[in-house]
């Protein structure tokens, strides 16, 4: 398929999706949320890549919604906006954080709003010192509504109270700080980081990866109850049954690469 906004890369394994409108710092609009949603169904139907890299082309990563696109928006009915916010950011942030397979963000420049929201939906974020971020939602009368469970995921209630209200513009210290960010580093060291990151990524268990990440959402805040606990235990059962989790404890028992490791092919140039 050819991409109006997109440009899409598979390498070693790794499939980049990269926002292609630099002339205006990639911002959203319906035709790239549509775009994203088949370029992540590619990669999930791709038995070939084993991560996803989300990035900028252009000074920016993200930088929020396309103003064409808000001012179009601003005409609809409550209905057509529910339609509109639904269908489109609301569903694909919930299918980019469901992925089977592991994402990560790489970020530079300009993250804010809808931007945001991609980095939280994403597994791992990868921050340049030079980018910054702003859910500045409050500022235009809006909220960030669709973003809302990913961000708050990301950076936690309490930081989420003060940068939801404040629409303040925060750097990337601040975002590692918060936790927003996993990693920061120079600018020149930003791919450097990123392909360390999916280095490894690669290498694990693409069933574990897939089962791994439901666990998070499984997990992830919930009181340990008895159906916890035993949901838990039923997850690692089958992963010890499946013929990657007998291939993993073989291979480690025989001091070997797994077989999911000698099937790569990287390209060497």
């Amino acid at each position: 398929m050819k991409y109006q906004t997109l440009e899409l890369e598979v390498m070693n394994h790794v499939g980049i999706i990269w926002f292609n409108r630099p002339e205006i710092r990639n911002a959203l609009n319906d035709t790239v949320l549509k775009e994203i949603s088949i370029a992540l169904k590619a990669m999930e139907k791709d038995a070939g890549v084993r991560a996803v890299c989300l990035a900028g082309r252009g000074p920016a990563f993200c930088a929020g919604a396309d103003l064409n696109w808000m001012k179009k928006a601003s005409g609809y009915s409550k209905a057509q906006n529910l339609k509109d916010a639904k269908v489109g950011l609301a569903d694909m942030l919930y299918q980019l954080h469901t992925l089977k397979k592991p994402t990560v963000a790489r970020i530079h420049g300009p993250a804010y709003a809808g931007g945001m929201g991609f980095v939280a939906a994403c597994d791992i974020a990868v921050a340049s010192m030079d980018a910054s971020f702003c859910l500045s939602e409050t500022k235009l009368g809006l909220i960030p509504a669709t973003i809302s469970p990913y961000v708050i995921r990301a950076m936690g209630e309490r930081m989420a109270s003060r940068y939801f209200l404040t629409a303040e513009r925060f750097d990337a210290a601040e975002a590692y700080r918060i936790g927003f960010v996993h990693e920061l580093v120079p600018p020149v060291e930003l791919d450097a980081k990123v392909n360390e990151i999916l280095g490894y990524l690669i290498q694990a268990g693409p069933r574990a990866l897939a089962e791994s990440k439901k666990l998070i959402t499984l997990s992830g805040g919930t009181k340990l109850t008895p159906a916890v606990r035993t949901e838990t235990a039923k997850r690692i059962a089958e992963t010890r049954a499946s013929a990657e989790g007998r291939e993993g404890i073989a291979s480690f028992l025989e001091k070997r690469k797994p077989k999911w490791v000698t099937d790569l092919k990287l390209d060497q140039t």
